[in-house]
């Protein structure tokens, strides 16, 4: 696997990427406060089914820039980042996957860019319009999004979080998942990221942006790309309604729930999941 830079003008945007050169291109987003290897179970396998996979540490993480301004972190920028890696790659049509706020920024460029996308996968993640529609009416869903309120806080957020090495991360990490999920290689890989100078402000900035402007579609909600959506149901933040929720948006599209799976679903299920997208891919060829 090689690691290069790819810019989005001033945005550079550290990637991984490996597979045949010829292959149907791939790109895989992470949400937060993972990295790149959100998908190191994915990757060998994609590769393996002749796709050409690339993996960017999204703005903020890892070595990718970091922009100071919070409006920097806006939906409709970070999807030119995944279409300047669409434009790297050379092709007119990508396979686009995400997870978390990797999701979110996938369902975005999907209501934007449809003609650049061959398939959409999400996990996890439910369609902006529910998200934003359910915090709206439900106050259970806002309790368990209290995260969201507390990175409003200027500074506190960016300085309490590392506190006792992350403890915070790890411990939620641990908690939310499946036993054995999480391996010690995947907590020393984060830990790594999450100490890189500048890069929990730009972390939180991701929800500080989203809270302060509210991005709306010119082509209104539908979804027009084949779309699925995995789903594991012990999320402890987004609740399986929204899922349902979010599967009337398709117009051509599936939900498959894992009802022993968590919101990390591609550690929960690694070779389900990387089975799923290669099928995908595979009906709705690039």
């Amino acid at each position: 696997m090689d690691t290069t830079h790819i810019y989005n003008g001033p945005i550079g945007l550290e990637t991984r990427h490996t597979g045949p050169i010829d292959g149907e291109v791939v790109i895989l987003l992470h949400g937060f406060p993972e990295c790149w290897s959100t998908w190191r179970h994915q990757i060998p396998a994609l590769a393996e089914a002749g796709y050409r996979v690339f993996v960017p540490n999204m703005r903020g993480y890892g070595q990718s820039s970091k922009p100071a301004d919070v409006s920097d972190y806006h939906v409709d920028e970070l999807i030119k980042d995944v279409d300047a890696i669409r434009r790297y790659a050379g092709v007119e049509k990508v396979h686009l996957v995400g997870h978390d706020w990797g999701a979110m920024v996938a369902w975005w460029y999907a209501l934007n860019k449809p003609e650049q996308l061959a398939s959409l996968s999400i996990l996890n993640v439910p369609h902006p319009t529910v998200f934003l529609g359910t915090l709206r009416k439900s106050p259970m869903q806002m309790l368990k999004s209290w995260y969201v309120f507390y990175f409003q806080i200027p500074y506190l957020p960016e300085l309490t979080l590392p506190v006792n090495k992350f403890f915070f991360f790890r411990d939620i990490l641990k908690r939310t998942s499946n036993k054995g999920s999480y391996s010690d290689e995947d907590f020393r890989e984060l830990q790594k990221h999450w100490s890189i100078p500048g890069a929990m402000r730009a972390m939180v900035n991701y929800y500080r942006s989203a809270m302060r402007s509210q991005p709306k579609s010119p082509n209104g909600d539908r979804i027009k790309t084949p779309t699925q959506i995995l789903w594991g149901e012990h999320d402890l933040a987004l609740t399986l309604d929204m899922a349902r929720g979010s599967e009337k948006y398709l117009e051509n599209g599936s939900l498959t729930t894992y009802p022993d799976a968590t919101h990390w679903l591609a550690h929960d299920k690694p070779e389900e999941v990387s089975e799923r997208l290669v099928t995908h891919f595979r009906s709705y060829p690039a």
